[in-house]
């Protein structure tokens, strides 16, 4: 698979779909990789050209630790170009949302339309002391118990009591695909930093916030603020699903992301 030179990493990428389809980039939250998207990609790539990547300091791209969400946008830009994919609409899971939100104040002709889902606006008290607490896993127990603390973070109770069986070979992926406590605590350290509230009132592209009220990674208020900031931005809110609503209800997920995609630039 390909992969972009830039900064002192490679960035690995890929892209699924007929090459004159409507383009969409799907980027990861805070594990980074590609294989977050399982449950969409291929039946988003029956209807656009989707590019996947894996972030900086995860899965196939280089182990290196991340300076800043904003390094991380540079770094899907030159992945954008090398995929001859200028412009594209977009949906940001988590630390993708941010990388997102990076991308488009940065450089706004790059996306046409933009879902920002279970993300947050700034690295608050709530955020600290919960990375905080991952950053200490990591260091001292090592991948495995951070990708088991990081179930309990992601998934509700409900969707964890009916998916015993799947979960254990899940967490042994997500350890897997980590870097080391130096790159995973960077990682931590660049979302917690990234605050864009002041420049928020200029993002352009049409932008749809989506999350679950029972989100303990991301709280709904987050969201709340994001579309609140941004003119003409909107909110969806679903009862249930937590931080991965896309994995633990897919349909639901599709039947809110898929029209907006589906719309013109």
């Amino acid at each position: 698979m390909p992969k972009v030179q830039r900064d002192g990493a490679e960035i690995w990428w890929d892209v699924r779909g007929a090459p004159d389809a409507p383009p969409v980039v799907l980027a990861a939250g805070l594990g980074g990789t590609h294989g977050w998207w399982v449950p969409q990609l291929e039946a988003y790539a029956r209807e656009f050209r989707v590019l996947v990547f894996d972030q900086r300091g995860t899965g196939n791209s280089s182990r290196v630790p991340v300076a800043s969400v904003e390094q991380m946008a540079a770094d899907l830009a030159a992945v954008m170009d090398a995929a001859g994919m200028p412009r594209a609409a977009y949906l940001g899971h988590s630390t993708g949302g941010a990388i997102g939100v990076a991308l488009a104040l940065a450089e706004p002709q790059r996306i046409s339309r933009m879902v920002v889902y279970a993300s947050t606006t700034h690295g608050d008290a709530y955020r600290h002391r919960v990375f905080a607490l991952r950053k200490i896993l990591m260091e001292r127990a090592g991948a495995d118990a951070y990708a088991r603390y990081t179930t309990l973070l992601l998934h509700p109770p409900y969707w964890i009591n009916a998916n015993e069986a799947r979960i254990a070979a899940d967490e042994a992926a997500a350890a897997g695909a980590l870097g080391d406590p130096v790159v995973q605590g960077s990682r931590l350290d660049a979302i917690l930093a990234f605050d864009p509230r002041a420049e928020l009132p200029r993002l352009r592209p049409p932008l749809m916030v989506l999350c679950a009220d029972d989100d303990i990674l991301t709280p709904r208020y987050f969201s709340e603020e994001m579309a609140a900031l941004v003119p003409g931005a909107y909110a969806v809110f679903v009862p249930r699903g937590g931080h991965a609503l896309s994995r633990t209800e897919p349909a639901l997920f599709d039947s809110i992301v898929l029209p907006f995609l589906r719309e013109a630039p």
